[in-house]
């Protein structure tokens, strides 16, 4: 698959330009005022930072869902600089996940689901389109170019079969003509010379 072979952080701003493009996924009426969690010192600089982590949180459940808020407030938290005092690990905001990934369930391009004992969200077939197809849109302009796929297994499988087959069959041919090459032939046998009585 293309999405993992591209740059993820240019995956990430492309992928947003088409999230911007989605009338349910906007930013939230205090997302220019808020940090992104507590180990962050001021609010992010860019102006469209909302797509942008919705992006990133989009590609993040392709990886790892089906997965929830508090997994995602782990990937997304860091260390928070304490000063003179040693620095401490905080997650992430929970509040600004939680919202993207309903925003993003609207849109259809995440839903709920449960796997085994995990449970959370996961990308949708929809959602996974968008990732491919611009993960293909960058490989040209760069271009990437992935190997042919190998062919099918039963056609590996039924190709070892015949080739295993012609051995079999060639072997015993080969070894009836060492075993006759083997075979001596019978040595005439040398009279004895009788001995000679000395006079």
């Amino acid at each position: 698959m293309g999405m993992n072979d591209v740059n993820p952080t240019l995956l990430i701003q492309r992928v947003a330009e088409e999230l911007k493009k989605e009338p349910q996924i906007k930013p939230a009426a205090w997302a220019p005022f808020v940090k992104t969690g507590m180990s962050r010192e001021r609010a992010p600089v860019q102006n469209d930072w909302w797509h942008i982590r919705a992006a990133s949180i989009l590609r993040k459940l392709f990886i790892l869902g089906p997965v929830g808020t508090h997994k995602l407030q782990t990937q997304y938290g860091g260390r928070k600089n304490e000063g003179m005092a040693p620095e401490h690990f905080h997650k992430g905001s929970g509040n600004l996940i939680r919202k993207i990934l309903q925003q993003l369930e609207k849109s259809g391009l995440a839903k709920q689901t449960a796997k085994g004992y995990h449970k959370g969200r996961m990308v949708t077939p929809r959602g996974h389109q968008l990732l491919e197809s611009v993960a293909s849109v960058i490989m040209k302009e760069q271009g990437i170019v992935l190997p042919a796929k190998p062919k099918s297994r039963e056609s590996a499988d039924s190709r070892e079969l015949e080739n295993a087959k012609r051995s079999s069959s060639e072997a015993p041919k080969e070894e009836e003509a060492e075993s006759a090459e083997k075979v001596k032939k019978p040595r005439a046998r040398k009279k004895k010379e009788e001995a000679v009585p000395a006079q």
